[in-house]
């Protein structure tokens, strides 16, 4: 990845979180990977929140997918931007060819509108790891309970 590419992508989750407040800004917040609290759902996905409840506001997160995984046909209410971190994933519109499918590596982002079917895989022998930015409340919606 080019430093300008690193840059670009740095200023995403500020430019989304609007101008810095100098009376509010009280210190610099790390978070080392050793620190990071995983909840892993039922289905072996894992959440590490950064900031946000993921299921009241927009909300940042680092989101680990099990090797192999592949997600039914879904949408989301907000829209998804992302950046893959480790692993090899593909996101895809659920009209979309498969053999179309673009494989996202270490670096790489994704960006899925908000109401647009698709389906994730995690198609790399190791876990898929990524940040993740969602500008609403998380929820998945296969597209059978979402009457599309």
């Amino acid at each position: 990845m080019t430093l300008k590419t690193f840059l670009l992508l740095a200023a995403v989750p500020m430019a989304l979180a609007g101008p810095v407040n100098a009376d509010t800004v009280a210190e610099i917040r790390l978070m080392p990977q050793p620190d990071l609290t995983w909840e892993t759902t039922p289905e072996g996905v894992a959440f590490a929140a950064l900031k946000g409840n993921r299921f009241e506001e927009s909300y940042m997160a680092m989101v680990r997918l099990p090797a192999g995984l592949v997600s039914p046909v879904h949408v989301k209410t907000a829209g998804m931007y992302g950046l893959v971190v480790s692993g090899e994933m593909v996101h895809m519109p659920s009209s979309q060819d498969t053999a179309l499918a673009k494989v996202l590596k270490a670096g790489d982002y994704y960006e899925i509108p908000a109401g647009l079917p698709h389906l994730s895989k995690c198609v790399s022998k190791k876990d898929c790891v990524t940040f993740l930015y969602q500008d609403g409340p998380f929820d998945f919606l296969p597209v059978a309970e979402a009457g599309q």
